[in-house]
C-alpha cells in the first residue's frame, strides 16, 4: 500500500523552512507520496474556518502519517479530532495545546475531544525543548501527553528551527517515521 506523509509548517512558515524540505525528501527516498502544503493563514484564521479547508484539501487515510512544526503541531490536534480514520502515526514538534505565550493563538481550539483524537491516531509523539523561546516547550508536551499518551521526546534544541535558529535536518524525525 502506498504510505503518505503531510508535513505542517508553523506560523508565518512554508514549506522551504527549516528541516521540512529535508524530511520531505527523505520521505520520498523511503517510498512516501509527500505533501508540504503552504498555509499562510495557518494561525492567522480562526481554527473554526480554517480547519474546514485544511480537512478538504487533503486525504487521510490508514497509510497516513502526520508531521507538524509549532502552529502546525497545534493544527494536528484539530486535524486528529476531526478526521473520520486512524492514522499510524503523528509527531507534534515544538507542538501545545495551550496558550503558551502572549500572542493570539487562533490555531487553538477553545477545548479539545481528546478521546477521539486519542482514537484517530496509533503512535504519537511529542518533541518539545525545555528551551523554546515561545513557550512551546516541554511543559506544553507534558500537558498534551498527559491527556494523550504516547511518547514524549524532551530535548533542549529551542524550537527546532526558526528565522535566527537554523535546522537544516532533523535525523530524530526521519528515525521515528515508520
Amino acid at each position: 500500500m502506498p504510505r503518505n506523509a503531510i508535513i505542517f509548517h508553523g506560523t508565518g512558515g512554508n514549506p522551504d523552512v527549516v528541516w521540512l524540505p529535508w524530511l520531505g525528501r527523505r520521505l520520498t527516498e523511503r517510498g512516501y507520496a509527500v505533501q508540504i502544503p503552504h498555509y499562510p493563514d495557518i494561525n492567522v484564521e480562526p481554527i473554526a474556518t480554517f480547519l474546514p479547508k485544511v480537512l478538504a484539501n487533503h486525504r487521510f487515510d490508514e497509510h497516513t502519517v502526520l508531521v507538524g512544526h509549532s502552529g502546525g503541531a497545534a493544527l494536528l490536534l484539530a486535524l486528529l479530532e476531526h478526521i473520520n480514520v486512524t492514522v499510524p502515526q503523528a509527531i507534534l514538534v515544538a507542538g501545545y495545546c495551550t496558550q503558551p505565550n502572549a500572542s493570539d493563538e487562533p490555531v487553538l481550539q477553545e477545548q479539545y475531544d481528546w478521546a477521539a483524537i486519542k482514537a484517530h491516531v496509533r503512535d504519537l509523539y511529542f518533541i518539545n525543548s525545555r528551551a523554546d523561546p515561545y513557550g512551546c516547550d516541554d511543559k506544553q508536551g507534558r500537558t498534551m501527553f498527559e491527556r494523550l499518551g504516547g511518547t514524549q521526546i524532551v530535548r533542549d534544541d529551542g524550537h527546532f528551527g526558526d528565522y535566527d535558529q537554523p535546522y537544516d535536518t532533523f535525523e530524530l524525525l526521519d528515525k521515528l517515521i515508520d
